[in-house]
């Protein structure tokens, strides 16, 4: 069980358990006191949060992220925090910088960028959108085959279920996923 009032270095908010766990594990070893919840929900029942660091998953399962961030902040206003995000938006940066997050981050990224994006100074607002401008653009392609991965993983490879969610055929699934080779 969570204690009512959380303390921690570094709080870590993403619904997707193995990434979560990856990242505890990463930054413990660096020598931080982690803390990782699942969900908006599971955090909102550990406020009020005061932590250092927060790293955020911008879509988590039901809820934004951003929804977390605000409240965050309205505990801890030092925070320094970072928004994640697998499918990054010049709006969706925008937005979590007006909020208050630090810097905005596309996944996958390593954790020393994390630790970078924490502890740069000053930067954060006249950078954010170079730094999306200056990235990779990804292909439609690719964001299609990511979305379509996102889907299948989440109905645990069940294609039927993955075509019924993505309004498809199941047999267009399939070919879509024959098409092109898994992205990792």
């Amino acid at each position: 069980m969570i204690d009512a009032k959380l303390v921690s270095d570094l709080l870590i908010v993403d619904d997707d358990d193995n990434f979560r766990t990856t990242l505890t594990v990463e930054f413990t070893s660096r020598g931080y006191e982690v803390t990782a919840v699942a969900s908006a929900e599971e955090f909102s029942r550990v406020r009020p949060v005061q932590c250092a660091f927060a790293l955020i998953d911008l879509k988590l399962e039901r809820e934004s992220g951003l929804r977390v961030l605000r409240e965050l902040l309205e505990d801890s206003p030092s925070c320094r925090a970072v928004i994640m995000s697998g499918y990054g938006s010049i709006a969706t940066a925008v937005t979590a910088i007006k909020l208050g997050a630090h810097d905005y981050l596309v996944k996958p990224m390593s954790v020393a960028a994390v630790e970078d994006a924490f502890l740069r100074d000053g930067q954060r607002q006249t950078e954010i959108t170079g730094k999306i401008q200056d990235a990779e653009v990804p292909s439609l392609a690719r964001h299609e085959r990511e979305y379509v991965e996102y889907v299948l993983a989440q109905c645990g490879g069940n294609i039927s279920e993955a075509a019924r969610r993505l309004g498809l055929h199941r047999q267009s699934l399939q070919r879509k996923l024959r098409k092109y080779p898994p992205s990792r």
